[in-house]
């Protein structure tokens, strides 16, 4: 009697801990399956603007203007970008964008660098005067009157330099730079100045290539930085030689009516512009310009990605 009372409990046990297993079992796929919709509909959420601007731009034109196109494009053309591309002002002021965005960036790129690794060295004269007066700009500026009264002083409007000399020292990168540098292991810098390298040798050939991860995000938030920037534009140039590309995008924006109106007149005498498909409107002119300015920063973005959150997580966390 008693080994069949052993037995019952036994097997009762067995199936209590496999009814408790399904019971866990299925809460875990009910907490997967949530976690995966609302991811799901995040990334929904984050991508459709840019697919939904891309599919109006390659639709038929008069469908777009109605809002008809929501998730599929229809009757599928290109004519939308020939004849942006057309637009006077636009090559030009690319090339601006491109040329401010890689010389802004390296220029940042390297100073940050260097300064972040001279605040980190303990022998650096001054270092925690310069640091602080570098990183208190952080929090106080002057606004923008006396910051273009400056600008107008030093002779920056309407020159190039003006998109690139003011970003060169960003306090904000110093700091990350400087911060991935002190939780390098310092015996590295020990011993090359043991062995007789001096500060510009463990900078060059030392703390660069291990700081690329770090570097890599500096260059990413420049980069950005430089490519969107379009109110430095506004407020310092009036030369439409020196026009960028998000100021143009600014003022295409504003002025979307007109020009759909001078391309439609450019095109007068084509046959493909007989269609209403592809006639251009308000709403084709800003989307298609807006894929253009957009694109070239979105198609660089991966080629940075695997160091973005290594060097973004090594910066801000000491140790």
């Amino acid at each position: 009697m008693s080994g069949m009372g052993t037995e019952t409990a036994a097997k009762s046990s067995r199936r209590l801990s496999k009814k408790n297993r399904m019971q866990v079992s299925t809460a875990d796929k009910l907490i997967s399956i949530t976690i995966y919709v609302l991811f799901s509909l995040f990334t929904f959420v984050c991508i459709y603007p840019f697919y939904s601007i891309i599919i109006n731009t390659i639709s038929a034109n008069d469908l777009s203007a109605k809002g008809e196109v929501i998730f599929l494009p229809k009757q599928i053309h290109f004519q939308n970008y020939i004849d942006v591309f057309k637009i006077p002002g636009l090559w030009n002021a690319f090339v601006i964008s491109l040329g401010r965005t890689v010389i802004g960036t390296l220029l940042t790129v390297g100073a940050s660098a260097f300064l972040g690794f001279m605040f980190s060295q303990d022998d650096m004269w001054g270092r925690k005067f310069w640091y602080r007066f570098t990183i208190i700009t952080m929090f106080f500026n002057a606004g923008i009157i006396p910051w273009y009264l400056t600008m107008r002083s030093l002779h920056l409007t309407n020159s190039f330099l003006a998109y690139i000399l003011p970003s060169i020292v960003a306090p904000f990168f110093i700091i990350l730079v400087k911060t991935f540098v002190e939780s390098t292991p310092k015996e590295l810098q020990q011993a090359a100045s043991i062995d007789g390298a001096g500060t510009m040798t463990i900078f060059f050939k030392i703390i660069l290539p291990i700081s690329k991860p770090i570097l890599a995000t500096v260059a990413i938030f420049s980069a950005v930085n430089q490519w969107n920037s379009f109110q430095d534009t506004l407020l310092l140039v009036t030369d439409n030689k020196l026009y960028s590309l998000q100021f143009i995008l600014y003022n295409y924006i504003n002025q979307a009516s007109s020009l759909s109106t001078m391309v439609n007149l450019q095109n007068a005498g084509s046959t493909a512009m007989a269609s209403l498909a592809t006639k251009q409107t308000t709403t084709s002119i800003r989307m298609t310009v807006t894929i253009i300015v957009v694109a070239p920063i979105l198609l660089v973005y991966p080629f940075f990605q695997r160091f973005f959150v290594k060097g973004i997580i090594i910066g801000a966390v000491k140790g």
